[in-house]
């Protein structure tokens, strides 16, 4: 069975990431391409309709899509990260931000965390939060559906830095900080050093759900297709539970309160 291996478990835990190459074939990323292309009403031919830095699409559930996020590799690594049965199958995908060379700088590179539930507003992303149980996600997941390489807009990620954020979430506890609230905190993330999630078609990044990371503008000359969907939790993490083994995801927050 194909599953991720004891040195890529414990770079998980580490590091907060995990890189698998071949995650799906390049046919199904091909396909998946065509459907975003046709989604987004840019013409692949025609780089003049390229007006754009960033569209984003929301959720897909074409066939392909579905075919993508449940290779049995990545159902293998969703139970080895997140717990056996303790994530929902995602029957689609998104949200898409398709990157494209463009004059126009994009507007959305800040550093940042996802958030994983509603605040106040649930229609206002900026109040959504974060919680030390990382309540409703259990992995952030970038999803490469075209060849990405250093210039095309790769995701930025601080190495690390999930273990930084779990000693600011802390404090916050079941409450947690919103999105807004947390983003204004990441500067004690600095230190941590940067790498950027290139790789081929059909490459994922299986990541900590509070790893910090940004987006940015598009210096190469084929535009960045990518998905970055949540993989959902069934149940919230249980940092205090000693009877049961924690999962990576959970050890690695429990690892940054020691």
């Amino acid at each position: 069975m194909e599953q991720l291996t004891d040195n890529q478990v414990s770079g998980f835990i580490n590091n907060g990431f995990v890189q698998l190459t071949n995650a799906f074939s390049p046919a199904i990323a091909a396909e998946c391409r065509a459907i975003l292309w046709k989604v987004s009403g840019c013409d692949p031919n025609n780089p003049g309709s390229w007006t754009q830095p960033v569209i984003r699409i929301g959720e897909l559930n074409d066939e392909p899509f579905k075919r993508a996020v449940n290779t049995p590799l990545l159902l293998n690594a969703f139970d080895q990260l997140v717990g056996k049965g303790n994530w929902i199958p995602r029957t689609s995908m998104g949200s898409f931000p398709l990157r494209f060379p463009c004059k126009t700088k994009a507007n959305d590179t800040g550093w940042h965390v996802d958030a994983s539930f509603a605040g106040a507003d649930i229609g206002n992303y900026m109040e959504w939060r974060i919680n030390i149980f990382s309540k409703g996600r259990g992995l952030l997941m970038l999803f490469l559906f075209s060849d990405v390489t250093e210039q095309d807009a790769p995701t930025r990620i601080r190495i690390g830095s999930h273990l930084d954020v779990a000693r600011l979430l802390s404090p916050a506890g079941e409450k947690g900080l919103s999105f807004l609230e947390l983003a204004q905190l990441l500067d004690t993330t600095k230190h941590r050093k940067e790498t950027v999630a290139t790789g081929k078609a059909g490459t994922v990044y299986l990541c900590h759900p509070f790893l910090v990371h940004a987006a940015q503008d598009h210096y190469g000359t084929t535009p960045k297709f990518m998905s970055q969907p949540p993989l959902v939790t069934a149940r919230d993490f249980n940092l205090h539970d000693t009877g049961n083994a924690h999962s990576p995801v959970e050890q690695a927050i429990m690892r940054s309160l020691e």
